[in-house]
């Protein structure tokens, strides 16, 4: 499937007042997500350095392209997130404490595995990623329609695009990797190491969040509840996708055989809403950032 990706210089003006019970379904759950975006940063640091580091060897102008715009859009995702986890650490939570110790694992991890298991780990966790991204645009209830705007803003761009380069690492990796049993015994294994590293970390993470926050005192059962609910309910997000996570192990696996490209005809009109919901002459803050989304657009531009 040909997919043309377009990085998109999004700035989503998130509401700072809410960043600790942001979810409608409560604060174990919004901590679950910000758990996540704790992850962003130093990860998605991983993912551009991993499919950079094999650019030169792909000759295919449309891959090479779509790698240039892959990295654009982990590296403005990344900045979104930063500013995210920022506004946790005002609000008394350690994410950058976090993220600090995120950043010294997964470098100390890249020396230790090399570059072909790194790439390996990262096409296995942009499956993890698509996995929840589809959650997020095909179910509603994920994000909560009662839940704060700004931050439903936030995952659903984020979803959006993970969706339209879910593929790109991917194509990669089948480029420059002979097609033969060892290397898909790599690819099979870094999914086993990104999975025993992925859920101890969030589930770490998310624990850290949680009690840094002193609104869930008397609250971690139900709230934990509510967590396993939508992760591993009947309707949760694992739960559902069991056989889209295990297709990953198949010897002809590719990403876009779980076909939800019907998303990306939605992102223009998301990004106009989200473009349009920054429009208010009398928020000085949303100018600013407005101006500060035209001028960046003007430097990409200049920079390709």
């Amino acid at each position: 499937m040909k997919v043309v990706l377009v990085r998109r210089d999004v700035k989503i003006n998130l509401n700072e007042k809410h960043i600790n019970d942001w979810h409608e379904q409560g604060a174990h759950v919004t901590h679950f997500f910000n758990a996540l975006s704790v992850l962003f940063p130093a990860g998605e640091r991983l993912f551009m350095d991993s499919v950079r580091a094999y650019k030169d060897q792909v000759q295919d102008p449309e891959l090479k392209k779509a790698i240039t715009t892959f990295i654009g859009q982990e590296a403005l995702h990344s900045r979104e997130h930063e500013e995210y986890n920022e506004m946790m650490d005002r609000s008394g939570l350690p994410a950058l404490k976090l993220d600090k110790m995120l950043w010294n694992l997964l470098g100390g991890l890249q020396k230790t595995l090399g570059r072909k298991l790194a790439l390996g780990g990262t096409i296995a966790l942009e499956h993890y990623t698509a996995i929840m991204a589809n959650a997020v645009l095909s179910d509603k209830n994920v994000l909560g329609e009662k839940s704060d705007e700004s931050f439903r803003q936030m995952w659903q761009w984020h979803a959006y695009e993970e969706t339209e380069h879910k593929a790109v690492a991917y194509d990669v990796w089948n480029t420059v990797m002979p097609d033969n049993v060892y290397n898909r015994f790599i690819r099979r294994f870094g999914m086993v190491l990104a999975t025993l590293i992925f859920w101890p970390v969030i589930m770490y993470f998310h624990a850290r969040l949680v009690f840094a926050d002193p609104n869930t005192k008397g609250k971690h059962i139900q709230g934990y509840k509510a967590v396993g609910r939508m992760l591993l309910g009947k309707e949760g997000i694992f739960r559902k996708a069991v056989g889209e996570f295990f297709d990953y192990f198949k010897a002809d696996f590719h990403p876009w055989e779980h076909d939800n490209s019907a998303f990306l005809k939605e992102i223009d009109a998301f990004v106009e809403k989200v473009n349009a919901s920054m429009r208010n002459p009398n928020d000085e803050v949303k100018k600013a950032v407005r101006a500060r989304m035209v001028k960046s657009a003007v430097a990409a531009t200049a920079a390709a």
